[in-house]
């Protein structure tokens, strides 16, 4: 079976440059050999530090900003090479809810306008009455009344406004989502809503994610699989049960061993990390890890092997 998306070594490089004449000095590899699917239905879940390259593969994938080298294939079809045309139907079956609902829409339009632009650009009302139909329809789809889509962006809450950006994002019937960092702006009580609102979405309308989170809790919620980034390298990918259980990287156990308790009589083991968070201009040889990592050995100055466990379950380490 054809995954939905399928990312194989993508690599994304960012020029640093210096000087009046701006001379390219440096490069920073954001994102280093990614590779993984996300199958139909799936919800496949991007968790790391900041700076770690999670939002970068997020806009990556959707060709938001063109990526270094690798293959992005989407339901069989090479993104990458999409010329305009082709681009513009990619744009119908794939969409990005950002972090910042506010941010992320346009002060001076109201709802109707920000939902409904689309719909008009790519052809899917005739008149201004279907749109506002359509509006309306998408509106309620997220919870929303539709009285409200003449109001603008500032006369709602957070919640509502991250609600509104939802609706924008499912307006044209998509099938992948990129959620990056969508909850993060948001208050506990409001994150809880709408983190049940892209789970019922997904059921209803059968769609797949790219959910990026700094929270680890949200992401045992509503995931399937999760993949471990660290300064651009993917450290570990496996089920969510499979991580958050038998996490193998020591990355991955630093994090999950800063998850707060449950409650007080809870025994958890912490994993403390070394220093800093290197470089990304000048990281690591070897395991990139391997600065921080309390198992380190003179061997992770070289590529750490690529060890394969039972139900897809990869990590990158030289410890069993």
């Amino acid at each position: 079976m054809t995954p939905l998306l399928e990312v194989r070594h993508l690599k994304k490089d960012f020029p640093v440059t210096s000087g009046i004449l701006r001379k390219t000095t440096g490069y920073i590899r954001a994102l280093d050999r990614i590779s993984f699917n996300v199958a139909a239905g799936e919800v496949l879940g991007v968790v790391g530090e900041t700076g770690c390259g999670k939002s970068t593969l997020g806009r990556a994938v959707l060709r938001l900003i063109e990526p270094t080298s690798g293959t992005v294939r989407f339901d069989g079809r090479d993104v990458l090479s999409f010329g305009t045309e082709e681009l513009k139907q990619f744009r119908k079956e794939a969409q990005i809810i950002f972090q910042d609902p506010l941010a992320s829409l346009n002060p001076r339009k109201t709802v109707r306008e920000s939902i409904g632009e689309a719909l008009v650009y790519h052809k899917l009302v005739k008149t201004p009455q279907e749109q506002r139909e359509r509006v309306a329809h998408v509106l309620t789809q997220v919870g929303l009344s539709p009285d409200m889509m003449d109001r603008y962006p500032h006369q709602f809450s957070g919640g509502q406004q991250q609600r509104i950006c939802i609706g924008r994002a499912i307006a044209l019937n998509p099938r992948f989502l990129v959620c990056d960092e969508a909850l993060s702006a948001l208050d506990v009580s409001v994150q809880a809503q709408i983190l049940d609102l892209l789970k019922e979405l997904k059921q209803r309308l059968s769609l797949s994610y790219l959910f990026i989170s700094h929270d680890l809790s949200t992401v045992k919620y509503l995931c399937d699989r999760v993949i471990v980034l660290y300064l651009g390298q993917m450290m570990e990918i496996g089920t969510v049960h499979d991580l958050f259980h038998h996490p193998k990287h020591p990355y991955t156990q630093a994090l999950l061993s800063a998850i707060p308790k449950t409650h007080p009589s809870e025994k958890k083991e912490r994993v403390l990390l070394q220093g800093e968070l290197p470089s990304a201009l000048h990281p690591p040889s070897g395991c990139p890890f391997r600065t921080r990592c309390p198992y380190a050995q003179p061997i992770c100055q070289e590529d750490p092997p690529h060890r394969h466990l039972p139900n897809h379950h990869e990590y990158r380490c030289i410890l069993d």
